[in-house]
């Protein structure tokens, strides 16, 4: 059979429609939305070489070539495309192929259907092996005479040079490697773009998605630098929305054709897709995930505001994607640019910077590439570098799929990288933050350690279940229950580990040295759990706890430390402490450190937080923009005016219910003569407390606990009842607080569906 519609084709026919051919047919069947088409089967390729007499000459010629020789590689490319493009379609072929064709026509109500053709490998999207960008794509393409044009140049694109080289690296037989043809009804995006159905660097279990404007090429091919979004899957919660300034895209012109064009100025650094339009695109990554049993990274298309799926394979580098390739010494440069992690790892070299395809030999083995974006003709030499920075692209392009394939660090959308690099100059790239430093530095691999019995439990929940840390040296063992991240990260600790009151480092001249310690305490924690949230609460240390640090003296002596001078009324006060902790955050965050959020405690008026907010920016660091900023809610007024504190603008807030239980009994949990009347489950607690978790969840604001009542499994189910968004425990309580929450939400669930049985 020479063509293959969609409908009659599924994943197990990669032997005759390819990985494209035989995943379009499969998502046709599974009831997604894919604009209708065909496939020329591989069947009809493999007839085509032999039957025309021109399948040993090609053989021979790929007999004789040394595929490190970049040049001579080329030019049997060539010489093997030319042969193809100037052979005849058996007649026999063109007639099938021709009313396959004009049936497409029937079906979509066109004299001449514009069509995408589409090169489909028989070894293409298999688990194991990833052709990215190998073969060729052709847009617009309407007409019998050039759909069979350009057929052709579909089945010479297997031997683009490229795809040579990567079937001779990965042991792939020439003669068993067919290429089928797709024949696609083309979708006129007005947006398109890339879904990966988890992370494809980290594993993580959210949607990545990279959108763009016109055609999904310019993300594919990584001429642009997408919008990134991230969205969590479990409760479809937009957790990153990054806007790039899209240049360039690709749209029909006037002769049929697809060409790259300028964005228009004002759509530049426009958001590409809305909240809807993610939800919509997560719920069918979903979906489509479910189906194939396995993560996979798909691509999709807004055309007048109906979705369309156009292609969708398995993930192939997941297994590569959850180690940790080492980490930098403490002696690495500063950060020369900045861009997006697209493939995890640490990697140092010397800069050459590649701006035409002619440059590539002088790549040598350990290089750092550096170019606008990598095509696939690149691929030998990034198979000698050790990590890959470039000006363009997202981590759905083609720079960083391979590289993610073969396993070496890569930075992408740096926007400038190859004029602010200099060539041959040591710089040292992290793949996983997205930064590029000065200077060569040494990698090293540590192993963790992990004390006691403390396993990650395999357990799947909406209500996120966080770490409560106390001390650096806690972090380990911390983020291997598995955590969803640091609910609470104290500050007190870190100044009393130091032995010296944060007041003296600033009256002795040595601000830098306390942004320093704190700086380097906190990274400890947010390395630990990187890309995972770590929230850290300001300095709420009372001053009974003060007094005995070097400087401390002139500690004022209170009846009631536990009612006075502390929290975000005392850094008010001396702002200058408050302002050091927020120039340590922010130092983190140009470290690519972006999965840390601050907190402000005890606070009893939404004017703190105002104030508290204006000295963050006064440094340098934004709130909501550069950082999420929340706050505890620690005191009856807090939990009675949340709308108001709302209002002011938070991202998050933590219950602090050892503090609020406290307040709202009166009832000093440090005096042993009243211990006994000390209760979370106080109704008056649990008013406060459900009260202040449904107005966020209201109001879209995440809410956590973080007091010992996260770690009480009676007042977990509870939380979980009012719509908690995580519970942040003790790293002892995590894998039981996990289970409760998990029967907590199957309770939640059996309730409901018993509801509308009745």
């Amino acid at each position: 059979m020479y063509v293959k519609k969609f409908e009659d084709l599924n994943k197990s026919d990669i032997p005759i429609a390819g990985g494209k051919g035989a995943n379009l047919g499969e998502l046709t069947q599974a009831g997604i939305p894919v604009p209708p088409g065909f496939v020329v089967t591989a069947q009809t390729y493999e007839k085509f070489m032999v039957e025309t007499g021109i399948n040993d000459q090609v053989l021979s010629i790929l007999d004789k070539i040394d595929i490190n020789d970049t040049k001579a590689l080329q030019a049997a490319s060539e010489e093997i495309k030319a042969i193809i493009n100037e052979t005849p379609i058996p007649e026999d072929m063109v007639l099938i192929i021709t009313e396959a064709y004009n049936q497409l026509c029937q079906r979509c109500d066109e004299d001449d259907v514009e069509v995408a053709i589409r090169s489909s490998a028989t070894a293409e999207d298999l688990p194991e092996a990833s052709f990215a960008g190998q073969q060729d794509t052709y847009l617009y393409v309407s007409g019998n005479d050039s759909v069979l044009e350009y057929l052709r140049k579909c089945w010479a694109s297997l031997f683009e040079a490229r795809a040579i080289f990567y079937r001779e690296e990965n042991n792939f037989e020439h003669s068993k490697v067919l290429i089928a043809v797709v024949v696609q009804k083309m979708a006129n995006a007005d947006k398109a773009g890339v879904m990966f159905t988890v992370n494809p660097s980290t594993g993580e279990d959210i949607a990545l998605i990279e959108g763009s404007w016109g055609l999904g090429e310019a993300v594919v091919s990584g001429d642009v630098t997408p919008d990134n979004y991230q969205v969590a899957k479990k409760d479809n919660d937009i957790i990153n929305v990054a806007v790039s300034d899209k240049k360039v895209m690709y749209v029909n012109d006037e002769n049929e054709t697809s060409v790259k064009v300028d964005v228009p100025e004002d759509m530049r650094n426009e958001r590409v897709l809305s909240d809807e339009e993610l939800i919509e695109l997560t719920e069918m990554g979903k979906k489509v995930q479910n189906h194939y049993g396995e993560p996979m990274d798909t691509e999709w298309a807004f055309e007048k505001g109906e979705l369309f799926l156009l292609q969708a394979r398995p993930i192939t580098t997941l297994g590569d994607a959850v180690e940790d390739a080492g980490e930098v010494s403490s002696e690495t440069g500063d950060v020369l640019v900045r861009g997006l992690g697209a493939s995890p790892g640490m990697a140092s070299g010397n800069v050459k910077i590649i701006l035409d395809i002619a440059e590539l030999d002088k790549i040598e083995d350990g290089d750092i590439m550096v170019t606008t974006m990598t095509t696939p003709d690149m691929v030998p030499a990034m198979k000698r570098s050790s990590g890959i920075v470039t000006d363009e692209g997202g981590v759905t392009c083609h720079a960083s799929i391979i590289s993610r394939e073969l396993g070496i660090p890569c930075v992408v959308g740096t926007g400038d990288a190859t004029t602010v690099l200099e060539e041959n100059t040591s710089v040292t790239i992290d793949g996983k933050k997205g930064l590029v430093f000065e200077g060569l530095s040494e990698i090293t691999k540590e192993e963790v350690q992990v004390t006691g019995s403390v396993e990650a439990a395999p357990i799947i929940t909406v209500t996120e279940v966080k770490a409560n840390v106390s001390m650096p040296e806690a972090a380990a063992k911390a983020a291997a229950t598995g955590a969803d991240g640091v609910g609470l990260l104290r500050t007190e600790h870190l100044m009393l580990t130091a032995g010296v009151h944060p007041g003296k480092f600033i009256a002795d001249g040595r601000e830098d040295e306390l942004i320093d310690t704190i700086a380097e305490n906190v990274m400890i924690v947010a390395d630990e759990f990187y890309p995972k949230p770590v929230w850290y609460r300001t300095l709420d240390a009372p001053t009974d706890e003060f007094i005995t640090l070097e400087g401390g003296e002139n500690e004022p002596i209170e009846h009631n430390p536990m009612l006075g001078w502390r929290g975000i009324r005392r850094e008010l006060d001396q702002p200058e402490i408050l302002k050091c902790e927020f120039k340590a955050i922010k130092k983190l965050h140009e470290k690519g450190y972006t999965n840390i959020g601050i907190m402000v405690p005890l606070s009893q008026s939404p004017e703190e937080l105002k104030q508290a907010k204006a000295l963050c920016s006064e440094i340098g660091l934004e709130p909501h923009k550069d950082v999420e900023f929340g706050m505890m809610v620690e005191i009856p007024a807090a939990a009675l005016t949340i709308e108001d504190y709302i209002a002011v603008g938070i991202d998050f807030v933590s219950l602090g219910t050892n503090d609020l239980t406290q307040y709202t009994l009166a009832v000093d949990r440090n005096n042993e003569y009243v211990a006994k009347h000390y209760s979370e489950e106080h109704p008056a607690v649990m008013k406060l407390i459900e009260m202040t978790i449904k107005k966020c969840v209201e109001a879209g604001v995440k809410c956590s606990i973080c007091g010992q009542a996260g770690s009480v499994p009676r007042i977990v189910e509870k939380l979980v009842g009012f719509g908690i968004t995580s519970v942040s425990s003790n790293t002892d309580a995590i894998a039981e607080v996990r289970k409760t929450v998990a029967r907590a939400e199957q309770k939640i669930i059996l309730d409901a569906a018993r509801q509308r049985l009745e």
